[in-house]
């Protein structure tokens, strides 16, 4: 079983990270902070996570839903693109990625636009 992996998108409160990581310290989470992809384009951040292996976290409900949507349309590889709105609670998203991670595999999310929490 592989479990997924979640690259945080500039714009993600940083809250969430850290409430997923407390509930699971296993989670692997990073952030775009964390990579050379600070101010890119969604469109980047979804090829960085498509050719690193890395399921995509996003507060951008429109725009980054329109990246990977055109992303799909066009037959590039999308593994998968987590949206939450930024009127959810912390908690809510934390427990949400917590469940995603301890109970599917990462292939599952390839091509898939999920709103959370779950």
């Amino acid at each position: 079983m592989t479990r997924p992996r979640f690259l945080a998108d500039e714009d993600l409160r940083h809250g969430i990270v850290l409430a997923a990581q407390r509930l699971e310290p296993r989670l692997e989470i990073i952030t775009v902070q964390e990579t050379a992809l600070r101010a890119s384009s969604d469109g980047e951040v979804l090829d960085f996570a498509a050719n690193q292996g890395w399921l995509v976290l996003s507060h951008d409900v429109s725009t980054m839903r329109a990246a990977a949507d055109r992303r799909v349309a066009d037959g590039l590889p999308m593994l998968g693109l987590f949206l939450i709105p930024q009127s959810r609670s912390t908690t809510a998203a934390a427990d949400s990625l917590q469940l995603i991670w301890s109970a599917s595999e990462f292939e599952e999310w390839h091509d898939r636009i999920v709103y959370l929490p779950l």
